[in-house]
């Protein structure tokens, strides 16, 4: 025990401790042990909570003058400050084991290393933690999307740690590092084999970053890895993709080297996103237009430059088959599908919510059995879903509404209702709504200039009855 300690004991105490030399390196050790406490409570309620609090800056308060919580973010970003501040008391341990009397050579060499040790584990850790805040700083950077360094940053941590490992592995045992350097060589090969992931995904990495391959917020498709969705992190090992049905799939960072993956950066920054979609007309719908059709739809002003120009230039064909003294077979004539796809074209001109410098197409397909696609190829002026769909969806409702103006028909399965139309004799355009009630058309059904009469309505069960006459009548004659 130190002797301004002995000086102030009664000589009987003194005696006795010496007697039983072991209750004074426990006192001396209980001393120690609490003079570290102090030291890290000290360190920790005095100075931390200063430098934090100088660090958050000065209280806010609300409108009402109420307080504001402070921001509890602090404490992670500058968590080095807190790991710091246990080097303290492991110092003061170092210092005061050696102050102990009688206290046998090996343990206090064996309380120095390990004590050590802890000082170069406290170190890395805080290390690690600033190349966090670099991270988060470097976050703040409008730039830090493009160029992110948070798989470098990874690569220094894990060095970092590796060397931490070996000082206090050399630390423990008393040796000096250099030795224990020197006997890795021979464990390079077990090394690579354990890192070699840690060494693809770094390639990996590298090649991300340096071909801006992927960023944070690109929306990527990986199918094989049922990926569908948001960028949110990229790490050294992996990279973590939100999908839309916000659950989170992980990617290793090397399949983006190995595989092929879909970015769609490309969409977001042109600002238009592409509409291809068709629908299926009847075959059999698609005919040549008569003259009173073709002035029907005249009234129609996205069709009344394209139809003067039509007209102008089948004359001139026709004029000139007519001076050869061709057909009239061999004349060309306007088709309610050729005209379709015209209105549609003009139609999307038209439209304020299409890019107009995209391309846009409306196009035909190759028939098939469900019917004739006539594919809409054209580009939004937004490139956010909700506003995307709504943007096509109308285009689509303007398109099915508009066809039977132009005496088409979309193709579409029978239904059961169909079905059953066939299966009892009657017709399919009995079960849907009169044209005229849907349509624009100023011309009745039929020929021109001639009208359908309604026919009688029959009471339900009668429509066997004229069959039974007519077979009573032809038995009575033959009678």
């Amino acid at each position: 025990m130190p002797e301004f300690i002995t000086h102030q004991m009664p000589d009987q105490i003194i005696s006795w401790l010496e007697t039983y030399e072991w209750v004074s390196i426990a006192i001396a050790v209980l001393i120690l042990l609490a003079a570290a406490w102090l030291c890290n409570l000290v360190t920790k309620r005095v100075l931390v909570r200063g430098v934090f609090s100088l660090l958050e800056g000065p209280p806010q308060t609300d409108e009402n003058g109420k307080r504001l919580k402070r921001d509890k973010r602090v404490y992670y970003r500058f968590g080095f400050i807190r790991r710091l501040a246990n080097v303290i008391p492991a110092l003061v341990i170092t210092f005061g084991v050696r102050l102990i009397p009688d206290m046998p050579e090996a343990v206090v060499a064996v309380v120095i290393n390990v004590v050590n040790a802890f000082i170069v584990l406290t170190i890395a850790l805080a290390l690690g933690s600033i190349m966090d805040l670099i991270n988060d700083q470097y976050q703040r950077r409008p730039d830090a999307k493009d160029r992110p360094i948070k798989g470098y940053l990874q690569v220094i941590k894990i060095v970092l740690y590796a060397i931490a490992v070996l000082l206090m592995i050399a630390t423990l045992l008393d040796r000096s590092p250099v030795i224990l350097l020197s006997g890795v060589g021979a464990l390079a090969a077990v090394l690579l084999l354990v890192f070699q992931d840690t060494l693809l995904s770094l390639v990996a990495s590298v090649q991300i970053t340096t071909n801006d391959m992927v960023r944070v917020g690109d929306w990527i498709e990986m199918p094989e890895l049922n990926a569908d969705g948001d960028v949110i992190d990229i790490a050294l090992h992996i990279v973590k993709v939100q999908n839309w049905d916000k659950t989170i799939t992980t990617i290793p960072t090397r399949r983006f080297i190995s595989g092929s993956f879909k970015n769609w950066r490309g969409m977001k920054d042109v600002g238009g996103r592409r509409i291809k979609r068709a629908v299926y007309i009847d075959q059999n719908s698609v005919h040549f237009m008569s003259t009173e059709e073709i002035e029907r739809l005249g009234r129609f002003s996205l069709l009344q430059d394209y139809l003067k120009e039509k007209r102008e230039e089948l004359d001139a064909w026709n004029t000139k088959l007519e001076e050869r003294g061709k057909e009239p077979v061999n004349t060309r004539r306007m088709t309610n599908l050729g005209t379709f796809r015209a209105y549609m074209v003009n139609y999307l001109r038209a439209s304020d919510r299409v890019r107009q410098d995209l391309t846009m197409i409306v196009r035909h397909l190759g028939p098939g059995p469900e019917g004739l696609p006539i594919e809409i190829y054209c580009f939004t002026n937004t490139v956010e879903w909700v506003d995307y769909e709504g943007i096509q969806s109308d285009i689509f409702d303007h398109l099915l509404a508009i066809l039977p103006e132009f005496g088409l028909q979309v193709f579409q399965q029978p239904s059961g209702v169909d079905m059953r139309a066939i299966a009892f004799g009657g017709s399919l355009s009995e079960n849907t709504d009169d044209d005229d009630g849907r349509s624009l058309k100023d011309t009745p059904e039929g020929e021109p200039g001639t009208e359908q009469e309604p026919e009688p309505e029959q009471e339900p069960g009668s429509e066997t009855e004229p069959d039974i006459k007519e077979s009573t009548t032809k038995q009575d004659k033959t009678t």
